[in-house]
């Protein structure tokens, strides 16, 4: 091989794929479109800031743009050992995927923290530590590799899923510090998709809002 039949080989698959080129879109269970939050907008006028109507609409485009890293998932195969013709040798009969992370930039409306707050209380009542109904708290979470045109190329969609680790909020007295929030997600299945799949599973996903 030399570098010029790896440009090659690069220039027709259309391009090194970039780990920056990325987009995850869901609507979290019992969203509703408009963000009526008494108590916030409260603070808000007797802050002096105002109330910011912008702010009062949930745009599923949001979650995509605060999503500060993800992953698609990996797979991971059970095995069991049989011998066969005095060699022995791994024979898959099942599969484990793997939960995957996700780390979001919180503003200072605190939206994502909020948000999730309100998804764990779906789960569990943290008065009445009554659980919820399965249906109620998952969702379809779609995660998409995107070209440097921002087009669609490949997609995972993440089936019933719903946080399961709401990690703790870092802070320090670094003056460049930003405040970010990182979730673990297990969910049931996932399945990939090409570009035309993901593409509609996307719009899907930012239309269970309506």
């Amino acid at each position: 091989m030399n570098i010029d039949k790896l440009k090659s080989t690069i220039g027709k698959r259309g391009g090194i794929a970039k780990a920056n080129r990325f987009k995850v879109m869901f609507t979290p269970p019992q969203q509703s479109l408009l963000n009526i939050d008494p108590g916030a907008i409260f603070t808000s006028v007797i802050s002096g800031d105002g109330i910011n109507l912008k702010s009062l609409i949930n745009d599923p485009r949001d979650i995509s743009m605060l999503c500060d890293s993800a992953s698609i998932p990996g797979r991971q195969f059970s095995t069991d050992e049989v011998t066969m013709n005095k060699q022995t040798v791994k024979m898959p009969y099942g599969f484990i995927d793997e939960d995957i992370s996700m780390t979001f930039l919180l503003t200072n409306d605190m939206y994502m923290k909020k948000m999730f707050d309100d998804w764990s209380e779906s789960i569990i009542d943290d008065d009445k530590y009554i659980l919820g109904y399965k249906a109620d708290y998952t969702t379809d979470v779609v995660i998409q590799q995107l070209n440097a045109d921002n087009k669609v190329v490949y997609g995972a969609k993440l089936e019933g899923a719903f946080p399961i680790t709401i990690a703790p909020i870092e802070y320090s007295n670094d003056a460049d510090g930003i405040s970010k929030l990182t979730v673990t997600f297990a969910y049931d299945k996932y399945k990939l998709e090409g570009a035309i799949g993901s593409a509609l599973s996307g719009i899907g996903s930012a239309l269970e809002i309506l």
